[in-house]
């Protein structure tokens, strides 16, 4: 396997579409092909943060936001991209104040990797945030409109299915990010 070039098709503010041909080895023969495949890539960014945010009293905070690209809202955790030259920690600090009105006193590395490995480039890196403190919702990107969500997590496969009755779509990261970051308390 070997990537060979990449074509920008598009470029928007956020998005690049790009046409990628790589050649790969057919069916375990010696034979080798070369294909096309279709992605996008992030731009004016260097990268994607997320947070599993835990409260002192037990409980995690998700928010509710409208995504135009599946018509309808998401119940996700907190994230965003990371600002050229910032690093992902402060972004990561500045997002769940824009996003949820908390600062963290700590923030754990929990996991990275790919979001959708089929369709685009972007890894998401993903903290741990403890010692919440509300200060007041931060300066939010114009295109965001959220709702931020505290639940038990002892709650939160229910609250998470009255949710999805209601109409709202369920990130899947937000379940198994959600059991990684307890276990990863539980060990500390």
């Amino acid at each position: 396997m070997a990537l060979l070039k990449k074509k920008t098709l598009w470029q928007g503010r956020f998005l690049r579409s790009v046409l990628i041909s790589y050649e790969v080895r057919c069916n375990s023969s010696s034979e080798v092909e070369v294909r096309d495949w279709e992605a996008f890539e992030r731009v004016n960014c260097d990268g994607v943060i997320g947070i599993v945010p835990f409260t002192d009293k037990e409980e995690v905070i998700l928010i509710r936001q409208f995504r135009p690209p599946v018509s309808g809202f998401v119940v996700e955790l907190p994230a965003g991209l990371v600002d050229k030259g910032e690093s992902f920690e402060d972004a990561a600090r500045r997002e769940l104040i824009e996003e949820t009105g908390y600062a963290a006193e700590r923030l754990h590395f929990l996991i990275d990797g790919p979001m959708s490995s089929g369709a685009s480039s972007e890894i998401l890196t993903v903290f741990l945030a403890t010692g919440l403190t509300h200060v007041g919702i931060g300066k939010r990107d114009e295109t965001e409109d959220i709702e931020v969500l505290i639940v038990p997590i002892r709650d939160i496969l229910q609250r998470l299915s009255e949710l999805r009755q209601a109409g709202n779509y369920i990130d899947m990261k937000v379940y198994g990010l959600i059991e990684m970051a307890r276990k990863s308390l539980q060990a500390r």
